[in-house]
């Protein structure tokens, strides 16, 4: 069993075939999968495909680079985290490489998402890119550990996955970890402690080899999990029960469903 810890498969194309992306998934052992919110606009979306099928979780967020649209309060992301098949908060975080200038609209955002995850004892979901230094320190100023998280598709090195680890945070592999240039990305993966260590597609985005040039989805998560086992130098269905316990150990509103 391996669960995608972070995907978008109300993003198009994947949700022109949900059924089609939802079998292979299981096909190739992705029991369950977190759908990831970024923006209060397409949260509905999000919610109704947690709603339709058991094995898929939600959560509710707006991600850093959405500047258009609607701007949740910290009291309504928390009345949305009320919903049984919500559990977590994001993606949210920081991110200075598409958005420039004054980042105080990202920060202030960022502050809320925090405090909605605290006050709902819900996990965040962290994004950030090319922002790490003031991602940590907002983490850190908002206490963000009072309710964990994850840094999500992790690509930034040792030093700042060692920052989050301590704060308690989870760190999240994407397909990133089997590109042929990431070489420095794997050295991280095998200094993280293995209850810490999360495997995610973000799909449709970053397609794992030997998938490169696809269109990525839930079912890759079986090639990251493959090469991160081939980094702890574990074998794939211990890393397989090792991603998947630590996924529900972070996330403590999700419950393990069998899949259909």
């Amino acid at each position: 069993m391996l669960v995608d810890s972070h995907c978008h498969i109300n993003f198009d194309p994947l949700s022109e075939d949900t059924d089609g992306v939802i079998q292979r998934a299981h096909d190739m052992g992705v029991d369950h999968m977190l759908c990831v919110s970024v923006n209060m606009e397409d949260f509905p979306q999000v919610l109704a495909l947690a709603k339709e099928h058991d094995f898929i979780f939600a959560s509710v967020g707006v991600h850093p680079n959405h500047d258009e649209g609607k701007e949740p309060t910290t009291e309504q992301l928390i009345v949305h985290t009320q919903d049984p098949d919500v559990v977590a908060i994001g993606e949210t975080g920081l991110d200075y490489f598409r958005c420039s200038g004054d980042m105080t609209w990202q920060k202030e955002r960022f502050a809320r998402h925090i405090q909605a995850g605290i006050e709902s004892d819900n996990p965040l979901i962290i994004h950030t890119r090319e922002a790490a230094g003031d991602t940590l320190d907002i983490l850190v100023a908002e206490q963000a550990r009072e309710c964990g998280g994850v840094m999500h598709c992790f690509s930034e090195d040792w030093a700042t996955a060692k920052k989050a680890l301590d704060i308690g945070f989870y760190i999240s592999f994407s397909g990133i970890i089997t590109f042929k240039n990431a070489q420095d990305m794997r050295d991280v993966a095998k200094k993280v402690p293995m209850d810490r260590v999360l495997v995610e597609t973000d799909s449709p985005y970053l397609a794992p080899v030997p998938m490169r040039g696809k269109m990525n989805e839930p079912a890759f998560t079986r090639y990251v999990a493959d090469v991160l086992a081939e980094v702890k130098e574990v074998g794939k269905e211990e890393i397989a029960k090792i991603t998947t316990d630590n996924f529900f150990n972070l996330f403590k509103a999700a419950h393990r469903k069998k899949a259909r």
